[in-house]
């Protein structure tokens, strides 16, 4: 399945997935969550001794189903669960946030999927770029904001895609209506079915090769990498 991108009217604005569309996502937070481990055992050895690394996931977890109206908020979960930990070991809850900045500079070290910066070359200057996120990601560490003229994440939209604000925050930042504006992404549901909901043109970045799922209505375009995206604009 990879139709034409063939739109009624012209594309001016594409919104990009961050997570596992530009770059794979869980080698990165592994990373991660291992250098903020050893700085916790170096630094506060009582609560690495106290959480095992599943107790700490159970933990966020538990904190998720209480707040639920933070969910979407990757940030401000991992520092209060943080705060908890710390709290709980005697520790002085203020120490959280510098154990999450170890964390956020490690989440911030990605490998790019050796499409990207060519295919962001191209496109950047012909359509106004948009990274969407539901994660944490800091474009000026991950060395791609010169390619970005807006940044929406959850956290600041209050809630996670596929919600619908999340997909007006990017039609209200550009100044376009969701004709004008396609979106990029790997999540069927969160970034395909989310944005056709919200009446945009849809790309979904099948790196691996998957299924579509037929529970849902297939994209505009299926592409397995963003090179194939700008060549088939190009072409439309």
């Amino acid at each position: 399945m990879q139709p034409a991108v063939n739109p009624a009217s012209p594309i001016r604005v594409l919104s990009l997935d961050l997570d596992d569309t530009l770059w794979e996502m869980m080698p990165v937070i592994v990373a991660a969550e291992r250098e903020l481990r050893a700085w916790l055992k170096h630094n506060c050895p009582k609560v690495t001794s106290r959480y095992s690394p599943h107790q700490a996931r159970a933990l966020r977890g538990r904190l998720v189903r209480e707040h639920p109206e933070r969910a979407h908020d990757l940030s401000w979960l991992r520092l209060l669960t943080l705060e908890t930990m710390l709290t709980d070991c005697g520790y002085d809850c203020l120490l959280a946030e510098e154990a999450f900045q170890i964390f956020l500079a490690a989440r911030n070290r990605v490998s790019l999927h050796p499409d990207v910066l060519p295919a962001l070359e191209s496109l950047h200057g012909h359509y106004t770029l948009v990274a969407l996120t539901n994660g944490n990601a800091d474009l000026e560490r991950v060395g791609l904001a010169r390619f970005f003229d807006h940044y929406v994440s959850a956290r600041e939209v209050g809630a996670a895609k596929p919600d619908p604000r999340m997909f007006a925050a990017v039609a209200e930042a550009t100044g376009y209506g969701a004709e004008a504006i396609m979106h990029v992404g790997d999540d069927p549901v969160c970034d395909i079915v989310g944005a056709a909901s919200a009446g945009m043109r849809t790309v979904w970045i099948n790196r691996e090769g998957a299924d579509w799922p037929a529970a849902h209505p297939p994209p505009d375009a299926h592409v397995t990498d963003l090179l194939r995206l700008a060549r088939l604009l190009r072409e439309a």
